[in-house]
Formats: C-alpha cells, structure tokens, sequence
C-alpha cells in the first residue's frame, strides 16, 4: 500500500498580508504531478486544509479542484478537520462525496468507523479523527477520566475496534509532546494541548497535521510530514516535501520524500540598505522570491520598502538590527512556552511590566483564575 501524507494545506492563507492562494495552486498542481509519478492508492490530508474556519471562496475553488483532479485518477483522498478548520463545513456532503472516493472525516461524535483499503498483503485501515479537545470528548464517555490532551486521545482510540492483526493507521492533528515548532503554528500555553506518543501504540503508521516543520517523533512511525509551504520566515531553512508512505506486510515500512518546489520561495537577508541593494550583493539571487529584509543601518532609511521593492518586489517584512532596536526592551513571545506553566508565564509578564517580582497573594490569586479558565475550557 503506497499512500501520500499530507497536512496543514491552509488555503487562502495570507502571510503579512499577501494572499498565497496562487502559490497554493501552484503547489497543489506539483502535488498532482507526483500523484502521476508515483501512482498511490490514497492521498491523506492530516488537518488544517484551510486557514479559517470560514474560508475565502478562493480556497474553497482551490480545494474542489484538488479532489477533481484526484477523483478522476481513481486516487481515494481521506481527509480530516484541523484546529483552523470548521468540522461542519468541511465535511458538508461527506456521504455524497465518498462515491467519488472523497472520504472527509465527519464531526466527531464518540464513534469513528475505519476507512478500509485493500492490497495484496490484506487490509489496511484508515482511521480519521479530527482535531478534538478534552470536552469534545468527554460528553461521549462521561465515565472515563479525561483531564487533559492525551486522555481525550487515548479515550477516542480506546472506543474504536482497531484490530492489531490488521495494518492501521491513525490520521490526526494534535500537538505530539516532543515535536519541534516554529512560529506559524498556534502554540497552547504551557503545552496544555500536548499529547503523548504512547496513544498510538496500536497503529502501524501515525499520519499527523498541526506541526509545520517535517520530522519525525521517536521513529519514521510517527510522523510530521510539515506544511507543502512556507508560512512564515521561522521556516525559511525548511525543506518541504511531500511524504510516501509504503506499507508491505505488517511490520514493513518505508518512507521516502518527494522534494516540492514552490513558485516563491521564503529568504531572509540582512545587511546595511547598501549592501543589499548593490547588484553584486543580490544578482545571484531569485529576486522575485518572498523576503525578509533585515537592515544594520544605525539611522532608518526614509521610504525604505519602496526603495527595496524595487530590487526584491515580493518583499514581505522589512527590520532593524542596530543599537536601538536591540537596547529597546520589548515583551516579545516567551522563551520556551510549552515548557512553563501558565503561572510561570504569567509570573514573566506581570514583572516585565512592573519590574517588580509578583507578590504570594497575588501568585495565589492568579493560580486560582487560571485553574477556573481551564476547567471552564475543558
């Protein structure tokens, strides 16, 4: 069984303003090309297929085209619903769909029923299940213990009848503790959302969406296949790709990279505006790619990104690096925040602004609000 792993499409997104819906379609009809190339038996799309729950009608154009286009080379697509994604809208017509070999996870509602494949060494079971919180979960089986992430996970998995005789995988978009991030992604605070590995012990491949870097978590098992694109310059030295996913007898498996090539790719300069503006500095360079100018320049340049759009026309971000931005003190994002505790986190903030420790009535207090938030979110 040979199958494509993909996630975290986010049609219609825009980063810093710009629509990236052409570069989507672009890569998209990449991804279609490698589908001619490597004749799969499935395409899997882990989460996240837009970037708002209600989308742009661009996006939703975009999409319909994609699955037109894999319905009519016989390729099943199994897709599932993201934290970006409206469950509800996303599996409008989910029934209807699956004649055409179009399979959307539907609302989660306590059961999940296997979408079964067959090669010459048996089934293989694909299991959707959408992104899910603790309270999604916890209405179906009031009896079980569901506190947090991982018990919501591990309740889901228990009340399916995976067979381990079979080959099962598992498509899903949760936060896996271990798993590397970049500054695209919505990050919970303290890492409440984190969900521990041993969860899917019973399945033979894990395929998840949410982490927009590739990588792996412990073993090519478990598996990040990252965004098709860049979306934001914290994933500027990433390389993205689509996973294949080959599955022999139960206990074989091979994953290889297909590398994707985008219309524009992300970079990030830095250096004075002359230096970066002379043509020996940037004549070797795809100038119609997307930048992240960084200028050393001690005195702001007037009029700047006009000037620089000149050189580089698709630039998106333009800094400064010199001895007042760096003597400015800013309450930037805190280091390490899935590693802290909200208090911790809190704690950082209220001395940044006050420049004073917080006080233990005031620990006390704030503890006590925190832990009503959550139960309340749960």
């Amino acid at each position: 069984m040979k199958f494509l792993h993909l996630s975290d499409l986010h049609l219609g997104k825009r980063v810093n303003e710009i629509s990236m819906i052409e570069d989507q379609e672009y890569i998209l009809s990449r991804i279609i090309r490698i589908c001619d190339d490597e004749k799969p038996d499935a395409v899997i799309i882990a989460g996240d297929v837009y970037d708002k729950s209600v989308p742009p009608a661009e996006a939703v154009t975009l999409l319909d085209d994609f699955l037109c286009r894999l319905a009519k080379r016989k390729i099943p697509a199994l897709i599932i619903s993201g934290n970006h994604d409206s469950p509800e809208r996303l599996s409008f017509g989910n029934r209807l769909m699956e004649g055409a070999g179009i399979y959307l996870a539907p609302v989660y509602n306590g059961e999940v029923e296997p979408v079964t494949l067959r090669d010459e060494y048996g089934d293989v079971n694909f299991w959707l299940l959408p992104f899910i919180k603790p309270a999604h979960v916890k209405r179906y089986f009031p009896d079980d213990n569901i506190e947090s992430y991982t018990d919501a996970v591990r309740a889901a998995v228990k009340h399916m009848s995976v067979n381990k005789t079979e080959r099962n995988v598992i498509v899903t978009h949760q936060f896996v503790t271990g798993a590397e991030t970049c500054e695209s992604e919505e990050l919970s605070v303290g890492g409440t959302d984190n969900v521990d590995a041993s969860v899917f012990d019973d399945f033979d491949y894990v395929a998840l969406g949410h982490i927009h870097g590739p990588q792996n978590i412990g073993s090519g098992r478990i598996r990040y296949c990252g965004t098709p694109l860049k979306y934001s310059f914290s994933e500027a030295g990433h390389y993205k790709s689509v996973t294949v996913v080959e599955m022999g007898e139960k206990g074989k498996l091979e994953l290889r990279l297909v590398p994707l090539i985008p219309k524009h790719d992300m970079q990030q300069i830095r250096g004075t505006f002359e230096e970066v503006t002379d043509k020996a500095f940037y004549q070797n360079m795809e100038r119609e790619d997307y930048y992240h100018v960084l200028l050393t320049d001690e005195e702001d340049i007037p009029e700047a990104i006009g000037k620089l759009r000149i050189v580089y026309p698709n630039i998106m971000k333009l800094s400064y690096d010199n001895k007042r931005t760096r003597s400015n003190q800013l309450i930037d994002g805190a280091e390490q925040v899935q590693r802290k505790s909200p208090l911790e986190l809190f704690e950082e903030l209220y001395e940044k602004q006050n420049n004073r420790p917080m006080g233990d009535k005031q620990k006390e207090f704030s503890l006590s609000l925190i832990e009503s938030i959550w139960e309340d979110n749960l």
